[in-house]
């Protein structure tokens, strides 16, 4: 699932009529978490345990460095590795019924790098701990509160991600991109080691058609049309 997840992102990454990326559960669930009952035949040894959270470290990895917006439309349990799929896109839709939780205490298990550091980036060093330490379970409400969630709607989490979805028809793709880039260069301190990746996005955008219809939509006073090229 960890790698098959992975693909589908890094997929529609590179995908031309693709502008969001909602990632959301069934059944009244985002995700229960890890299937704990598999672990004495996946993850019992070192080797194992490292395998596994590789493949999941791929995942979260392809989803935060997804070109698209992504958006997590979450109902019911967030759990475990649920919540490191959820921190790892851009915006995260929680209603009423959605409940989050890291149980990794409660199972002897360290949390890895790519999910610590996601958590971190979400709520902060003393939320971090707190949410680690204890294991305990935070309301959609709590979760806003935090930062765990950014968005909390009073309707389906599913719908309301659409709407917002919808709601980005008229930003450029392009733009995006490169801010998602950018940001992240900030957010990690790492803008002098990514000043490739940054002038070659900025590079990108200057270039495109979709700069020369944004300028000359706002001469017209007229909504652009963006195509992502």
């Amino acid at each position: 699932m960890w790698k098959e997840l992975g693909r589908i992102f890094s997929e529609l990454s590179h995908a031309a009529d693709v502008r969001a990326v909602i990632l959301c559960g069934s059944g009244g669930a985002f995700c229960a978490g890890a299937d704990i009952s598999e672990f004495d035949e996946v993850r019992s040894t070192i080797e194992e345990g490292r395998a596994y959270e590789a493949a999941g470290d791929a995942c979260q990895i392809a989803i935060a460095q997804c070109t698209k917006v992504t958006i997590a439309a979450i109902s019911g349990p967030c759990f475990g590795g649920g919540v490191g799929l959820a921190l790892s896109c851009d915006f995260r839709f929680a209603d009423a019924s959605a409940y989050f939780g890291i149980p990794a205490a409660r199972l002897s298990n360290v949390y890895g790098v790519v999910e610590t550091r996601a958590l971190f980036d979400a709520v902060g060093l003393a939320v971090a701990k707190e949410v680690l330490f204890t294991g305990r379970r935070y309301s959609a409400d709590e979760a806003l509160q935090v930062g765990m969630a950014t968005h909390r709607s009073d309707s389906d989490a599913l719908g309301a991600a659409l709407d917002f979805a919808n709601g980005l028809k008229l930003s450029a793709p392009l733009t995006i991109k490169g801010a998602k880039v950018v940001l992240d260069a900030i957010a990690r301190s790492e803008t002098s080691e990514r000043e490739g990746a940054i002038q070659a996005v900025a590079d990108e955008a200057i270039v495109s058609e979709d700069y020369k219809e944004g300028v000359a939509a706002f001469a017209e006073k007229r909504d652009p049309k963006f195509r992502g090229v």
